[in-house]
C-alpha cells in the first residue's frame, strides 16, 4: 500500500489471509494506515476503510474480505501523507514541555468579578464578527512562541489545506501590522 502499487498490496493482504490472519486484526490495520499514511491527502480513505470493515462484521468471511480488498486498493491509489501524524506527535511533545503555561487570558471565561478585574475574557475578539470570520488572535500561552506544528505537503486535499493556511497567516500578520 505504501508504495502505492495496489497488486503488490493485495498480493500480501492474500497471503496474511491464506496464512490465517484474522480478517479483523487486517481491517484494523487498513484503518490505521488511512489515518497515518494517507491522512489528509484523502480525507475520504478513513471513511471507505471504516465501512469496509463494518461490512467485513456484516457478511463475514468470505465475502466480507472483498470489502477490504477495496480498500485496500483505494488506500493503494490514494495520495500519501504523514503530514497531521507528525504535527499531533509535534503538538503532544510541545504539550509535555509546556503543560503548566496558562491559556491566554482573553480566551478564559470570567464569571466572577474577580477573574473580570484580573483580565480573563478582556479583549476576546469573536471570530464571527470579524469581517472575513477570522480575529487572528493568539490561542497558545502568552509566554509561549506560536509553533507551526501541520506543515501540510502540496499532495492531495492537503494542497487546499495549505491554501487555507497560508491565507489565514496573511490575514494574522495583516492584524499584526507586519
Amino acid at each position: 500500500m505504501r508504495g502505492s502499487d495496489p497488486d503488490a498490496a493485495l498480493y500480501w493482504f492474500s497471503r496474511m489471509l491464506e496464512g490465517g490472519e484474522d480478517p479483523r486484526f487486517l481491517a484494523r490495520r487498513i484503518t490505521r494506515m488511512s489515518i497515518e499514511d494517507i491522512g489528509l491527502a484523502d480525507p475520504q480513505a478513513q471513511g471507505i476503510c471504516l465501512d469496509a470493515w463494518n461490512t467485513y462484521e456484516r457478511l463475514g468471511s468470505p465475502e466480507g474480505e472483498l470489502a477490504l480488498a477495496n480498500a485496500l486498493i483505494y488506500l493503494a491509489l490514494a495520495p500519501k501523507s504523514n503530514g497531521a501524524y507528525t504535527a499531533y506527535k509535534a503538538a503532544r511533545g510541545a504539550a509535555r514541555e509546556t503543560g503548566s503555561l496558562m491559556p491566554p487570558k482573553h480566551i478564559l471565561n470570567a464569571p466572577t468579578r474577580m477573574m473580570k478585574d484580573i483580565g480573563y475574557g478582556a479583549g476576546y475578539a469573536y471570530d464571527h464578527d470579524a469581517e472575513d470570520g477570522f480575529s487572528g488572535q493568539n490561542y497558545f500561552p502568552e509566554d509561549m512562541k506560536r509553533p507551526v506544528f501541520y506543515n501540510p505537503p502540496e499532495r492531495g486535499f492537503e494542497r487546499d489545506l495549505k491554501k487555507r493556511i497560508d491565507y489565514f497567516e496573511k490575514l494574522r500578520a495583516r492584524r499584526r501590522g507586519d
